[in-house]
C-alpha cells in the first residue's frame, strides 16, 4: 500500500497560518506553506510515523512508515514492504510470499492506484479551531487525480499531524497520526534485508510482467 501512504502523508503534513485561505493571495500562501511541510516528509532528512487507517470500516490496519525522497518503507499487521525507488519488496507474513515490483507499480496492491493526485488538483484553505489547524483541500475542475478532499488536522503550536480524512470517489478514508518525526533516517531503512527471508519464503517476482 505505498502509494496510499504516500498520499495520506503527502497532503496531512502541512505548515501552518493563524488565516483562512479564501481567496487568491491566501489560496497562494497556504500552498506555499503546504509544499514546505511536503519536504519535511520527503526531502532528504527523511521521516518517519506511525499510523491507523479506516477505510469506510471495511478495511483497517495499524502500523508505522518511514519516507525519504521516493524511497518508502512500512511495517502493518499483515505485510512488511521495502521499496529503495527502484524495486519494491512486499512480505506478506501470513502466506509467507515476497512479491517483487517496480518501485512505481500501481500493481503492489489493490488500493494502489485509486489514491493518485497532483498538487495542482485543488484550491487551499486553512482555518484555525481551538489548538489545532484545519486543513481544506478540495479538487478543482478537470483534475485527473482520484483524490476529491482533503481535511487534515494538525497540532498549532508544535505542527504535529493529529489526523486525516480523504475523500476517493464517495467514500472517506481516515487516518490517526502518532509519533511523527522529521530527520535521522538512514539510507539503510529502505534496503530489503535479503538474509532475513531466505529459507521458507515463496518469491513472486511481478517485474517481468509489469507494463
Amino acid at each position: 500500500m505505498n502509494k496510499i501512504f504516500s498520499t495520506f502523508l503527502l497532503l496531512f503534513c502541512c505548515a501552518v497560518s493563524s488565516f483562512s485561505a479564501t481567496d487568491g493571495a491566501a489560496q497562494t500562501d497556504a500552498r506555499q506553506e503546504f509544499e514546505k511541510i511536503y519536504n519535511m516528509v520527503f526531502g532528504p532528512q527523511g521521516s518517519m510515523l506511525r499510523y491507523d487507517v479506516n477505510i469506510i470500516g471495511i478495511y483497517k490496519t495499524h502500523g508505522t512508515i518511514w519516507y525519504k525522497g521516493n524511497k518508502q518503507c512500512f511495517s502493518d499487521e499483515r505485510v512488511n514492504t521495502w521499496n529503495d525507488g527502484v524495486t519494491a519488496y512486499m512480505v506478506y507474513k501470513k502466506k509467507k510470499t515476497i512479491e517483487i515490483h517496480h518501485a512505481n507499480s500501481d500493481k503492489k496492491d489493490k488500493y494502489s492506484g485509486k489514491f493518485k493526485f497532483s498538487l495542482d488538483d485543488f484550491t487551499y484553505a486553512m482555518h484555525e479551531e481551538g489548538e489545532n489547524i484545519i486543513f481544506n483541500l478540495k479538487q478543482q475542475k478537470h483534475a485527473k487525480g482520484t483524490v476529491k478532499e482533503v481535511v487534515a488536522t494538525v497540532d498549532k503550536k508544535s505542527l504535529t499531524p493529529k489526523s486525516l480524512k480523504l475523500k476517493v470517489a464517495f467514500f472517506w478514508v481516515k487516518i490517526k497520526i502518532s509519533n511523527f518525526r522529521s530527520g535521522g533516517v538512514s539510507d539503510l531503512q529502505f534496503v530489503f534485508p535479503t538474509d532475513r527471508y531466505k529459507e521458507g519464503y515463496k518469491v513472486i517476482d511481478h517485474r517481468q510482467t509489469s507494463h
